[in-house]
């Protein structure tokens, strides 16, 4: 089966040796976004709401430019530096995702590259 290689401006460029998404057959699998700025490369000043959103506008973005958006995601995992944020991930998510919602899963971390707060990656079958 052949691997396409999904790229877009719109959203951060890899930060490592790895690529935004990689689409094989029906499935595309998007690569961990932080709230980074796709122009600056640098992380948002925001609050943890600001910073949410980018990484959702960030994900948005891949998802598009693989040929698809939010709404064929089926999986995605979530992962804070504190999970005293999760409340808030499920507020943003929801404006972000409509029902039937993607699988889950939201893990607590150490720490995540560049010093974000929050960091999600995805799956999604077109």
């Amino acid at each position: 089966m052949s691997r396409e290689i999904i790229h877009t401006d719109r959203a951060p460029r890899a930060i490592g040796p790895y690529s935004q998404a990689v689409r094989v057959g029906d499935a595309v699998y998007l690569s961990g976004q932080i709230p980074l700025d796709p122009e600056s490369m640098e992380l948002v000043d925001a609050d943890m709401e600001g910073q949410v959103r980018r990484v959702l506008d960030n994900l948005a973005a891949v998802a598009e430019a693989a040929g698809g958006g939010l709404g064929d995601v089926v999986r995605v995992s979530v992962y804070l530096t504190d999970l005293g944020n999760f409340s808030l991930v499920n507020r943003l998510m929801q404006e972000y995702f409509d029902e039937p919602y993607p699988a889950r899963a939201a893990i607590g971390v150490a720490a995540l590259p560049k010093g974000a707060c929050v960091e999600m990656d995805a799956i999604m079958a077109l």
